[in-house]
C-alpha cells in the first residue's frame, strides 16, 4: 500500500488545532515536528498519512475543506502532499519526532526514542496521534511549568479537560499523590487511560468521563486548560469550591484579549491572580483565595 503524506508548516500556537483537524482523517495518528531549536522558537511541521485507496479523493477533499474552515479563524498555508511507499511509512513517522524539553524538569519523548534523564527530570512517554495535548502548544507548556512549580509530594490534583492526560501524568511524576483526570470526550478518556498506564502512574491517576460535576471533594491544585468561555462558566458553577483553603487554580486556554473577562470571573468567585505567564498571545494564570 502507498500512503499520502499531508504536511503544513505553522506557528506552534496553532499546531495542535491543525493536528486535531488532520486526526479526523488520519486514523493512525498525527506527528508534530519541532524546529531544530526546540519548542517555541519558530514554525513547526504537522504531518499525517492517508491510505492511498479508492476513498482517497473524497478523504482529501474533506480534509482540505476542514483546513479551509480552520483558516478562516487563523490563516494557514496550503498543505503539501506527497506519496510514500508502505515500506517507508513507519520510518517517515519516526524521523520527524524528537524529545521535547519543557520548563526545567519535564521531558516528553516518543516511545521509540531513548533518553537518559538528568537528575530531577521527569519523562513522559507520548506518541503521535494523541491529538489533545502533545506538550507543544503554548497553553500546555504553561500548565506544565506551573505544575513544575507548585506540585509538592502528596499534592492532590484535579485536571479538568485532561485530553491526552499529559498534565495528570506530569503531576503524578512530579510527586502528586492523588490525581483525578476528567474529560467529556470518550475518545480522549480512552487515550488518557492508555497514556497513564504506559507511564506507570495508574496507581495515582484516575481517568473518568465527565467534567466539574464529577469532581467531588477538594484539591490542592486544579488545572483547567480549556477555552476562556468554558473557564468563566465553570467559575460561575462553583469551580473555586474544588480548591482547598490554600489551593491554587491553574488556568490556560485564553488569549490576551480574554484575560480581563476571566480575571473578573475569578474575582466574583473570591479568587485573585497570584502569578501570570504569557507565550505569544496565550496567557496562563495561577489564582488563589483572597
Amino acid at each position: 500500500m502507498e500512503w499520502l503524506e499531508v504536511s503544513l508548516e505553522v506557528d506552534s500556537e496553532v499546531a495542535e488545532a491543525v493536528a486535531e483537524v488532520l486526526s479526523r482523517f488520519a486514523h493512525r495518528g498525527v506527528a508534530i515536528e519541532a524546529g531544530p531549536e526546540g519548542i517555541g522558537t519558530g514554525p513547526v511541521v504537522v504531518r499525517a498519512y492517508l491510505p492511498v485507496d479508492r476513498r482517497l479523493p473524497q478523504t482529501r477533499r474533506r480534509l482540505e475543506e476542514a483546513l479551509w474552515h480552520l483558516s478562516q479563524i487563523r490563516p494557514l498555508p496550503e498543505p503539501t502532499f506527497r506519496r510514500i511507499a508502505e515500506a517507508d511509512w513507519a520510518e517517515a513517522w519516526k524521523q520527524h519526532l524528537r524529545v521535547l524539553h519543557i520548563g526545567q524538569r519535564v521531558v516528553v519523548r516518543p516511545s521509540w526514542l531513548e533518553y537518559d534523564p538528568r537528575e530531577g527530570e521527569v519523562v513522559i512517554v507520548l506518541d503521535p496521534g494523541m491529538a489533545f495535548g502533545t506538550g507543544l502548544h503554548p497553553t500546555t507548556q504553561m500548565c506544565l511549568m506551573a505544575l513544575e512549580g507548585h506540585v509538592q509530594p502528596g499534592t492532590s490534583l484535579l485536571d479538568l479537560g485532561t485530553g491526552s492526560g499529559i498534565l495528570s501524568i506530569a503531576g503524578a511524576k512530579l510527586g502528586a499523590g492523588r490525581v483525578l483526570a476528567l474529560d467529556n470526550d470518550p475518545q480522549a478518556v480512552e487515550v488518557a487511560r492508555e497514556n497513564v498506564r504506559r507511564n506507570g502512574v495508574a496507581d495515582r491517576v484516575t481517568v473518568m468521563e465527565g467534567s466539574l460535576d464529577q469532581a467531588h471533594g477538594r484539591f490542592d491544585l486544579v488545572v483547567v486548560n480549556i477555552l476562556a468561555k468554558v473557564i468563566v462558566e465553570m467559575l460561575g458553577q462553583g469551580l473555586a469550591a474544588r480548591l482547598t483553603p490554600e489551593g491554587r487554580l491553574i488556568l490556560a486556554g485564553l488569549i490576551d484579549n480574554q484575560e480581563t473577562e476571566v480575571v473578573e470571573a475569578l474575582h466574583r468567585a473570591g479568587l485573585e491572580v497570584l502569578e501570570r505567564q504569557q507565550i505569544d498571545d496565550w496567557v496562563g494564570l495561577i489564582a488563589g483565595r483572597r
